[in-house]
């Protein structure tokens, strides 16, 4: 069962990447002309569009990983890797969950700012709350990669 949970948290967060990724590129490298080329497609879509996706992935994303995974991560992958004194990556995952923690913490804000119509004054305000999580959720994949395949399935 933690396998397939873990195989799903992959797959999700592999999703969530995508859409932070894009929403992030498209907010930060707006479109200069009609879109012509795939660059162009690329930043022209409608980047208000994938918050309600992005939150309710990253909130399922917290869920199957913070409390149904970190037991089970806590009491056996975390134990080997104090007893190895591997404390870089115990101490790197311990960040992963403080950052977790902020994005979510965001996400309300996150939603209000991104809210229909959008307003020009907020567009920073959009931009750095949107920086802030998209780094949190690079951070987290990669970090979860890194500690899953050093400690394996």
């Amino acid at each position: 069962m933690i396998t397939t949970l873990l195989l799903f948290h992959g797959l999700l967060a592999t999703a969530l990447i995508g859409a932070i990724t894009h929403q992030t590129l498209s907010m930060w490298w707006a479109p200069r002309a009609a879109p012509g080329s795939f660059f162009a497609r690329f930043r022209a879509v409608n980047v208000a569009s994938y918050t309600n996706a992005i939150i309710i992935m990253f909130v399922i994303q917290v869920f199957v990983g913070g409390v149904l995974l970190y037991p089970t991560y806590r009491v056996s992958s975390r134990v080997v890797l104090e007893q190895l004194r591997l404390a870089a990556p115990v101490g790197v995952f311990d960040l992963k969950e403080h950052f977790s923690t902020i994005a979510l913490g965001l996400l309300p804000a996150y939603w209000y700012y991104w809210r229909q119509p959008l307003s020009t004054e907020n567009a920073n305000i959009r931009k750095f709350l949107t920086t802030i999580i998209a780094f949190t959720v690079w951070w987290n994949f990669l970090v979860g990669h890194f500690i899953n395949n050093l400690r394996g399935l």
